[in-house]
This record gives structure tokens, C-alpha cells and sequence, in this order.
């Protein structure tokens, strides 16, 4: 669903609620993620693969999408490919393979981005081929973290950021414990926002927790980030409620944008509650990505 919000912006809205990660050596394991249906799967070249499986695992990726169909149903997830970091080698062999593809992956998704500069050339790149390649940025430093604001704006191909909570612990010399990552999330939030972007929080990493995950999903969703990454489709379903709008709250986006488009005024009263045309955004949003779980096989949840 796209919406035009005062006529001078029309943004596509897609749920990116859950993401599950396949090793681009394990695409036998396909088939199972595509089965869990989370919103996003991505094909790992980086951390899943192995030095000297790198070049194997880039070369059965390629493969693989060289068959992906063209017109695939939209309700079906989202597929992207992890490249190493352009700072390396790997990753330069990755975007040079890509370019050369008869059939690229629809979406990259960027780790260890550490400012604009990258972002920007590699879009420059993409430029000179004929797909509309999306990206996604995983911010896991202190360069990225600091430059985030930049970064989530430096290309029109940005559908979200990642925040990459492991590796950002370990610049900071904490444990990725909620408290100590609190300011690194609110900072991207912030960042996410501003660029009209998603924002996606780390995977939680305990399998045997189910009710850490809910803790932090939840806080997650309330400071603003809109899904979370999964290791285990067992994680999905907790997920997916707390980034998944509710009953009520669909309700009331429909209240507060019917009367907004009944009205020509900035300012409304609606359940008794002072609404400003600001908001319209986050109403569009949560009705945008209603219709889209609706569609597929993913529903909403009412909590």
C-alpha cells in the first residue's frame, strides 16, 4: 500500500516485523524459513560463511536467484542477500558477482556500514544496471552509530536500518544487556524516523528464553523500532505480535484518517483526543501494513 501524505509524498509500506537469517551454504534450508514466513529472509555471505567458504557460498547464492521469479507474490517474504562489508575484499567480490547477475537478489542488506560515503557509491553503482535494488544497513559501530542520521538518508534505495547489537556491545565494551544498548537503539530510532525508514533490533540470541524475548521485543516496539530479527522460527510468533498493530489501534487509525480526509484542517478532535495532522504518517502506516498481513498469510494480532 503506498499513501500520499499532503500530496508531495508517496511512501510503500511492506511489513518488516521479523527476519530470519539462511547461510548461503545451507539453501537446502530454504524451503524452511519460506515455510515459517517471516516477513524477511536473508541469504548470509558474511558471518554464517566461513573464510574459505566464502567464494562457494557467493556462487550457489548468484545460482539460486538466477531462478527467482520476477513476479512473485507480494505477500510472500521479502527476499535479501547479506554481502560482506564493502571495506573488503569479499565484499567488493560480492558486488562485482551481483553486477554481473542476469537475475540480482531484490535486496542487499550492508553490515558494519560506518558512514554515507559507502552507502552512496554503491548506489552510484547500482545505478548502472537495470534492477531496482533495495538495501538495508546494519549500523554495528561507533563510526555508524555517530553518522546514523546520514547514513539511514544517503540513498532513495533505503528501505531500513539494522541495529547491530553483538558487535556494537563489543565497541563499547558492555554486554549487550537492554540497559547498557539503550541509547544506541533510541539514537537509530531517532535516525529511522527522521528518514521515514524501518528500523529492525537484533536478534535475541537465548533460544531457551522465551520470556527474555518478549521482554525485549516489547520494549523494543515501544521505543519506536519496527520489527526484530529471529534465529529460530520458534521466535517468530512472540515477535510478530509485539511489532503487529492491533485491533484497537487499526480502529483508530481509521477514526483519525477518515476525519482528516473529511476535513480541511490540520487540527481535529477525535475520541476526545486532540489530533494534529503530523500523525497522519504513523496512521497511514499501521493501516498500510493492516492490509498488507490481511493479504498473506501473516495476521494481525489483538492484544
Amino acid at each position: 500500500m503506498s499513501f500520499d501524505l499532503e500530496h508531495n509524498l508517496t511512501t510503500t509500506v511492506r511489513p518488516r516485523r521479523s527476519f530470519l537469517f539462511v547461510p548461503g551454504t545451507g539453501l537446502d534450508l530454504l524451503p524452511k524459513a519460506l515455510a515459517a514466513n517471516p516477513d524477511i529472509i536473508c541469504v548470509d555471505l558474511e558471518d554464517a560463511i566461513a573464510p574459505q567458504d566464502k567464494v562457494k557460498a557467493r556462487t550457489s547464492t548468484i545460482a539460486h536467484f538466477a531462478q527467482y521469479p520476477q513476479n512473485r507474490d507480494p505477500a510472500s517474504p521479502e527476499m535479501l542477500v547479506r554481502i560482506n562489508s564493502l571495506r573488503t575484499a569479499d565484499g567488493l567480490a560480492d558486488v562485482l558477482t551481483i553486477l554481473k547477475a542476469t537475475t540480482p537478489p531484490p535486496g542487499l542488506m550492508l553490515p558494519k556500514v560506518k558512514s554515507p560515503d559507502e552507502v552512496r557509491l554503491l548506489a552510484e553503482i547500482l545505478d548502472g544496471i537495470d534492477h531496482p535494488i533495495r538495501l538495508q544497513l546494519i549500523i554495528e559501530t561507533n563510526e555508524g552509530l555517530e553518522a546514523c542520521h546520514e547514513i539511514a538518508q544517503s540513498s532513495s534505495r533505503i528501505d531500513a536500518l539494522l541495529f547491530g547489537g553483538a558487535d556494537m556491545a563489543a565497541e563499547l565494551r558492555v554486554e549487550p544487556s537492554w540497559g547498557a544498548l539503550l541509547y544506541a537503539r533510541t539514537r537509530l530510532v531517532h535516525a529511522a524516523a527522521k528518514a521515514q525508514v524501518d528500523l529492525i533490533d537484533v536478534p535475541y540470541l537465548d533460544l531457551s528464553d522465551m520470556d527474555g524475548l518478549e521482554k525485549e521485543a516489547k520494549a523494543s516496539a515501544e521505543i519506536g523500532m519496527t520489527g526484530k530479527g529471529a534465529i529460530h522460527p520458534k521466535q517468530l510468533p512472540i515477535i510478530e505480535q509485539h511489532f503487529s498493530p492491533s485491533d484497537n489501534q487499526i480502529a483508530h487509525a481509521k477514526r483519525i484518517t477518515e476525519a482528516f480526509e473529511k476535513a480541511d484542517t490540520g487540527l481535529l478532535v477525535v475520541d476526545d483526543k486532540l489530533i494534529e495532522k503530523p500523525v497522519l504518517r504513523s496512521q497511514y502506516r499501521i493501516l498500510a501494513i493492516a492490509e498488507r498481513l490481511s493479504k498473506g498469510s501473516g495476521t494481525t494480532h489483538n492484544r
